[in-house]
């Protein structure tokens, strides 16, 4: 080590050890004026005794500027707040609000510059293009260095991430925080250096070429989708085949159906935090999200620090757990919307009955409660919301609707044990429940491993990747093998397929999806064909269990995986299937006698019957329907599926207020058949309209039972 280098380590430590006893200082300070006093005294002994640090080396990448910055020149006059972050860590995006905050407080003008300085963990995100990615994904308008080899972390000695190092007009360092919740601390260090330096006429108004990166987005539907969901675990669940997309850079949900028909938008595209119908809610960065059942969908609102839930029948988005703001509490225990929660990034649905260890003649007989199991990455823990009263492991009786830690002591470390509050997480980020074995699969992102949460008595064991060292949390690669053998890079979401009892983690900095057997403990990457993944962050597996559904994040897409011949396809989404396409199809809609409902809408409980004699289906032809709605505002159960000789079309439409009087809709159900007559095969087209007004004398809530006859003399060749 030069004796440069030595004075660099001596400096950071000594800054560090100086601003640890700024902050008693100014913790027993009388009064404002006091505290103005403590920090001049401060900043006139560190401007004398600090020498400029190192500038950035030559040949770096930048972004959100349109020239390399420079301390020496370009920044000269500027106080300047290094943020020494990489982006996979939950902690340096907890920063990111208040680096933003501090922002809005003092312009560049004002003589505040924000400098990311990229030091990466990951070799993946050592990629330029990868850190773009991230940049635009989070939405940071500052500039950004990508300092490949962490020469300016090492030069200064910096130990962890997020660390912000503060300096003068000369590039000399002022102050140094380490870890995140310093927001007020650090604005009373800005502005005090802002003043402190204006009145010696140091500081420059002088702008920077600044030029976000986000403006360089491509404009499309789906922007950096995080993750996907399927409302069917197995063809024989007896509902719907539905998908929701956490379309994360669009602060929104999607529904869709499995052709890739957008049912739903919900919140978007702007971030915030509000409760309400689909059009006024907002949410922030959401990831995770999981159907418990065909109308409900809990979100993991990651920014947000929140727990939503989707109502699709009342198209109203409710707020079930978090206060909206970032909490540090790792017990919890409140009732949902009063438990502050950090960072949740996945959920998943379990349901059990209590564990109280009492006999039963009829077990059959004994309902099943439901929660919400939660990946708190901020806490790195696995945390639940009771749905309903359950008692829990230990004989722990858990109130409805209150929101707790189940796992994990808050330690960020890969440490497994047989008590779930002695063991560790790392931030974890993709959950799936094995329902046959009774496990909770984890992606733990930064540990690089799959690990396996026992949902009969909380035991936490590994299953691939990581390391034996608990605190090692840099045991990450590409290498397929046996438990700690194998190794994974920054792993974000998992599925379990029920069908062949195997695991899929979507091995995200290592662009791959890859293939676990839980009982051997191995991992084998897909040698997929026709793709090329760029982190991708969460999949599915599709009913049957023949497919996966993957959010391919960077590529703004969702990609279909066959599990059978490794073919990977792109799912087309169509945003304009719930419009008004009625009068598209051939021929002229069968027309229904009128619906009239009461203005305040309500229910249409259809049953439609197809009578068609002597003509037959077409052996092994689909037999498609489809339902198309006024608007998005209208709600459908079921927008399409198949029809079967002899069996009704059930469909259930919640139909909105009307907005005016003497409102007039029309939805209609289309029909697409292969027909035949003896040996003679042909296809079929036609349209069933139904009109509806409105009226205060019309019904109230549900018409039920309504029968559609349709003979051979529709369909006749």
């Amino acid at each position: 080590m030069s004796v440069e280098e030595a004075e660099q380590v001596e400096m950071l430590d000594l800054l560090a050890y100086n601003c640890n006893r700024l902050r008693h200082e100014l913790k027993a300070a009388q009064s404002p004026e006091e505290e103005e006093e403590l920090l001049k005294a401060y900043l006139r002994k560190a401007d004398e005794s600090h020498q400029p640090i190192g500038d950035f080396k030559d040949d770096l990448d930048w972004f959100n500027v349109e020239d390399p910055l420079t301390l020496s020149e370009t920044l000269q006059g500027k106080i300047v707040v290094l943020d020494f972050f990489t982006y996979c860590c939950i902690n340096c995006m907890h920063i990111l609000p208040d680096l933003k905050k501090l922002e809005e407080m003092f312009s560049v003008e004002d003589g505040l510059v924000v400098i990311g300085v990229h030091s990466a963990k990951f070799d993946n995100e050592k990629d330029s293009a990868n850190i773009l990615s991230a940049v635009q994904r989070y939405n940071i308008t500052h500039p950004v260095v990508n300092d490949v080899n962490s020469s300016m972390w090492n030069e200064l000695n910096v130990q962890c991430w997020p660390t912000l190092v503060v300096l003068g007009p000369k590039g000399n360092p002022l102050f140094v925080l380490m870890g995140e919740g310093h927001f007020s601390l650090l604005v009373k260090y800005i502005r005090s250096a802002v003043m402190f330096y204006k009145d010696q006429g140091a500081i420059s108004g002088q702008s920077l070429p600044i030029k976000p990166s986000t403006d360089l987005l491509m404009k499309s539907n789906l922007k950096f989708p995080g993750k996907i969901v399927c409302s069917k675990v197995s063809d024989s669940e007896d509902i719907a085949e539905l998908y929701a997309i956490s379309d994360s850079g669009n602060h929104r949900v999607i529904v869709m159906n499995a052709q890739g028909e957008v049912l739903q938008k919900i919140g978007g595209k702007s971030p915030g935090f509000v409760d309400g119908n689909f059009k006024v809610c907002r949410f922030d960065s959401p990831q995770g999200l999981v159907f418990l059942d065909s109308d409900t969908i809990f979100v993991a609102d990651t920014e947000n620090h929140a727990i939503r839930k989707i109502d699709l029948k009342a198209r109203m988005v409710e707020t079930v757990v978090g206060t909206g703001k970032q909490g540090n509490d790792r017990v919890g225990g409140k009732a949902g919307p009063e438990q502050e929660i950090s960072s949740p990034w996945d959920v998943a649905v379990y349901r059990t009955k209590d564990m109280d260890m009492s006999f039963h003649m009829d077990e059959s007989a004994i309902p099943e409660k439901v929660l919400l199991l939660i990946a708190m990455a901020g806490t790195h823990q696995i945390w639940a919301y009771f749905i309903d009263d359950l008692i829990w492991w230990k004989f722990r009786k858990c109130s409805a609707k209150s929101c707790a830690m189940i796992a994990g002591n808050g330690n960020e470390e890969n440490r497994n044990n047989a008590y779930p509050t002695n063991a560790s997480f790392a931030q974890p980020s993709g959950l799936a429940v094995a329902r046959d074995s009774k496990e909770l699969f984890v992606a733990d992102s930064e540990s690089s491993c799959v690990r396996k949460l026992s949902l009969s008595d909380g035991k936490v064991s590994g299953v691939v990747g990581g390391e034996r060292n608990p605190q090692n949390l840099f045991a990450f690669g590409d290498i397929d093998g046996k438990n700690v053998l194998a190794k994974l890079q920054h792993p974000l979401g998992v599925t379990y397929n029920p069908r062949e009892r195997l695991v899929y983690v979507a091995d995200t900095y290592n662009h791959k999806i890859k293939r676990i057997d839980p009982l051997g403990q191995t991992v084998t990457t897909l040698e997929t064909k026709g793709h090329s993944f760029n982190e991708p962050g969460g999949l599915c597996v599709n009913p049957s269990g023949t497919q996966l559904f993957i959010a391919d994040t960077n590529n703004h897409s969702i990609e279909i995986l066959s599990l059978s011949t490794l073919e990977v396809k792109p799912l087309s989404i169509s945003f304009n299937a719930t419009g008004n396409d009625a009068l598209k199809h051939p021929g002229t809609p069968l027309q229904f006698g009128k619906l009239v409902l009461k203005p305040l809408g309500g229910k249409i409980r259809l049953s439609i019957n197809l009578n068609l004699e002597d003509i037959g289906f077409t052996e092994e032809a689909p037999q498609k329907w489809n339902v198309y709605l006024p608007n998005d505002s209208w709600y459908v159960n079921q927008q399409n599926g198949s029809v079967k000789r002899g069996q009704t079309v059930d469909i259930d439409i919640t139909v909105p207020p009307a907005n005016f009087k003497l409102q007039a809709d029309t939805f209609s159900v289309h029909f697409k058949l292969a027909l035949c007559v003896r040996s003679l095969c042909f296809p079929r087209s036609f349209s069933v309209a139904f009109p509806v007004t409105y009226d205060t004398d019309g019904l109230d809530c549900i018409i039920e039972d309504v029968l559609v006859k349709i003979d051979e003399n529709m369909v006749k060749v």
